[in-house]
């Protein structure tokens, strides 16, 4: 643990320099992203899109501060962007051909969290934002080879051509098998948690909370979700999965259940164990695990850290009524398998603990099928404040605006697949010198590394508190990197449909070390969607393997005969996704695709792919390296296909919202 100066030096320190280039397990320093991450996502694999509240950052456009930017992976800078409303705390989510969307933020504000001085919020002149509790924002993603500042590369924002029917702040947001979005719940405006207190209106809140559901394109009026009423206070940003049956798993305050999107019927799940909160502002760390062939393709999500602070504790909109940054975060872990193949009921799991609780710890599928939990803190919640139930001003606050303290240095990494009592291990995994609390960010890359960034626990841009506002960003190197050669593969297709006939892969022998046959025995072929990244959350992440069969030729290079994605759009819904090739847990550069044909509404489906037997081949070796640290790139890389699949510019999709 690092002492509050330090953690305050270090945050401050200007040194984006490269610490330790590409060494397995370590975290470095590698650029500035001129607007702090509190969201972002990949929208090819050049660009990650970043988006920040409205705040005082030094980086301007058109003469406000900017809260959006465009990193570029490769050369590890940012351009800032234009967005015209309030994005703090959206939610996002990806559309079938390849674009992202945005839903929902805060009315307009100016310095210091204060309320837009025009008309009431709906537009502040200082800092240049609008309104964004109703906005739907659509981004096309462009390349280095694309004009970046062309209309069809930026941000589509104009509420009053594309919006929702209700103010939304903190909502959900699930893409739908038909590649719609349902969105869930929220805020009317500003709190810390969605409740007054006493809670004598659970379902309005006084006409603060917002009960409903709705989808992008719509489907019909918001309607009311008996699930927001039960779970008021402790619902924002609910965790939502996507199940096979199109039924969809909703986790929110201590309840559980199985929601039909289509008839808004709710069965109930068992509680949470424990009386852990794992939503905002807990924060626990959450994902589905790897869908395979092995599991039947059968989804588990694991629940990992949070609070299990008491009822009253939690406090109401303005605050918590306890000093929470002295509240230990939980470690404990649960996985739940919501429609199990066996006949069997639902049921949480108790799974290892945590090797230390955690409040915004975040869980990062890694395509070896681990998942990586970085950042968050040992104590408290996220959100900030100026006071608390038992603190009555902010100049008596021990962390600043800070609701959480015990910054988390050191990411652990979790193998679904090992023994019960031996899933979790930091070993070999250095720590990072920047605090990542509330509003830090982290996101796959293309190259299987992990790009850090954010943290933000204060009202407006402070870079002289303890955890003030942070700009660096950090790529962390899993162990992986240890090796010498990263596997290389060449055939990627540029979209995928679910079932249909097979494709092949070539895998050439400089790609792995040793027999043909036990490399080609020991790869996988992984589709891995990274999401949309913020408050510790993934919105859509999923990792799905592609089931294959291979071939080991007499050049020795290894043809791999890859089926198509199973033909049930619920498993994987429609949109982009990297794909890798893992040999012996070694994974390739990611190349990106398109699941499904680029258009909401009922996916075509074939099918199931049938795939010729494997064919060994004794004689075969690969060339491959087998030690040191240096990484090849994927051949099958290179510019994004996502920009040739996306048929129509952000105008027409927005008019396929307006239509629904």
């Amino acid at each position: 643990m690092f002492t509050p100066a330090a953690w305050l030096a270090l945050g401050l320190a200007a040194s984006s320099k490269l610490a330790a280039a590409q060494q397995a397990g370590s975290i470095a320093q590698v650029g500035n992203t001129q607007v702090s991450a509190m969201m972002m996502f990949l929208g090819n694999e050049e660009k990650v899109y970043i988006l920040d509240k409205t705040e005082g950052n030094a980086a301007q456009i058109d003469g406000h501060p900017a809260w959006g930017a465009a990193w570029d992976v490769n050369t590890h800078s940012a351009q800032v962007m234009e967005v015209l409303t309030n994005t703090f705390c959206a939610s996002g989510m990806h559309l079938p051909n390849g674009s992202y969307a945005t839903f929902g933020g805060n009315s307009a504000i100016g310095p210091l969290g204060s309320t837009g001085n025009v008309n009431a919020g709906a537009y502040d002149s200082t800092y240049g934002d609008y309104d964004g509790r109703k906005s739907i924002r659509i981004l096309n993603p462009c390349t280095s080879a694309d004009d970046m500042s062309s209309a069809q590369c930026q941000w589509f924002d104009n509420a009053t051509a594309l919006s929702m029917q209700k103010l939304r702040w903190y909502s959900a947001a699930e893409a739908l098998g038909d590649g719609s979005v349902a969105l869930i719940g929220g805020f009317v405006s500003g709190g810390y948690i969605n409740r007054n207190y006493p809670n004598t209106d659970p379902e309005y809140e006084g006409g603060a909370a917002e009960p409903t559901y709705e989808f992008f394109p719509s489907k019909g009026p918001a309607t009311v979700m008996n699930f927001m009423i039960t779970t008021s206070g402790l619902n924002s940003y609910a965790h939502t999965y996507l199940m096979p049956s199109g039924n969809m798993l909703i986790q929110a305050n201590i309840s559980t259940v199985l929601w039909n999107p289509d008839t808004n019927v709710e069965t109930p799940l068992p509680n949470m164990p424990g009386g852990v909160a794992r939503v905002y502002p807990a924060s626990g760390a959450v994902a589905m695990l790897p869908l395979t062939p092995a599991n039947n393709y059968t989804p588990t999500v694991i629940f990992c850290g949070g609070s299990d602070m008491p009822d009253e504790y939690w406090g109401n909109y303005s605050f918590p009524n306890y000093n929470t940054w002295t509240y230990p975060a939980s470690k404990d872990c649960q996985r739940l398998t919501p429609e199990p193949t066996d006949g069997s009921s639902p049921v949480y799991v108790s799974d290892d603990d945590m090797l230390e609780g955690r409040t915004m710890g975040q869980f990062i599928i890694l395509p070896d099928g681990t998942l990586l939990v970085i950042n968050g803190g040992l104590n408290g919640t996220a959100g900030y404040a100026q006071a608390t139930g038992q603190t009555p001003s902010y100049n008596l606050m021990p962390y600043g605006e800070s609701l959480a303290s015990g910054p988390v240095g050191t990411p652990a990494i979790y193998n679904p697949n090992l023994p019960a009592g031996s899933r979790w291990s930091n070993a070999g995994l250095s720590s990072t010198n920047i605090a990542r609390l509330y509003h830090s960010s982290a996101l796959l890359m293309p190259d299987a590394t992990v790009m850090i960034a954010g943290s933000n626990p204060n009202i407006d841009v402070n870079l002289t508190t303890i955890y003030p506002t942070t700009y660096t960003a950090e790529i962390f190197y899993p162990p992986y990197y240890s090796a010498s050669k990263r596997p290389t593969f060449s055939g990627a297709p540029q979209t995928l449909s679910y079932g249909g006939s097979s494709f092949d892969l070539t895998v050439p022998s400089s790609a792995y070390s040793g027999s043909g046959n036990a490399a080609a025995a020991n790869t996988t072929v992984v589709l891995l969607r990274g999401g949309f990244t913020t408050h510790a959350m993934n919105m859509g992440q999923r990792y799905l393997q592609l089931n294959n069969t291979y071939t080991v030729n007499s050049n020795d290079s290894i043809t791999l005969h890859v089926a198509q994605v199973p033909p049930n759009p619920n498993i994987f819904t429609p949109g982009p996704a990297l794909m890798f090739v893992v040999i012996n847990g070694i994974p390739s550069n990611g190349t990106m695709v398109i699941v499904g044909n680029g258009q909401i509404g009922t996916q075509p489906t074939q099918a199931a792919t049938v795939l010729p037997a494997s064919a060994q081949n004794p004689s075969a070796s690969g060339s491959g390296s087998g030690s040191g640290s240096s990484t090849s790139s994927n051949s099958a890389s290179g510019s994004s296909h996502t920009g040739a699949i996306v048929g129509a510019v952000i105008g027409a999709i927005a008019v396929i919202g307006i239509l629904g």
